[in-house]
């Protein structure tokens, strides 16, 4: 009765984990590289009251980096491609933060926004003009001169996933 109990569950399972797959993407992406094929990747001026020349190009560099690992696009210099990706950075804003006990303010938050206008030649609905917003805090006895370089790399990392999830991951 047993052996009958074993050759009978073995008769089911096996039939049933040869017709179940998992399926996953690991970088994230939702693009269908038999439709899209190539990406171009504007520039993103500064336009915001407060500038940080070297934040343009620490920018378009994380940027087009992070497109080139994760995806299998060819970026182009070319505007004539399946997707474009371009727009600009439209704030940069130091705000106070955490006031201490003598009304003084123990953190300053550094914000950046950037406004990206992602569109796909292929499928209109999948256009995207939207702005994105990060930041990251710091100390008030620190310099901004001093953590400026570091604040930015980070701000910049976490709006290139905002971005790269609202866009090419399409989530």
């Amino acid at each position: 009765m047993r052996r009958l109990a074993t050759v009978l569950i073995t008769a089911v399972i096996i039939p049933l984990l040869n017709c179940c797959t998992i399926s996953y993407k690991f970088n994230g992406s939702a693009i269908d590289y038999n439709v899209y094929k190539t990406i171009h990747v504007g520039q993103f001026p500064i336009r915001a009251a407060l500038v940080y020349p070297p934040l343009q190009q620490m920018f378009e560099n994380a940027l087009l980096d992070y497109i080139a690992r994760n995806t299998r696009l060819q970026i182009v210099d070319t505007q004539n491609t399946d997707i474009t990706l371009d727009g600009e950075i439209t704030g940069y804003n130091l705000s106070p933060q955490a006031v201490s006990e003598n009304a003084i303010a123990a953190q300053t938050r550094l914000t950046i926004s950037v406004r990206v206008k992602y569109t796909d030649s292929k499928n209109d609905k999948n256009n995207v003009d939207q702005t994105f917003s990060a930041y990251k805090d710091f100390d008030s006895n620190e310099m901004l001169t001093d953590v400026q370089d570091d604040l930015c790399q980070q701000i910049t990392e976490q709006l290139i996933d905002l971005i790269f999830n609202a866009t090419l991951g399409n989530w």
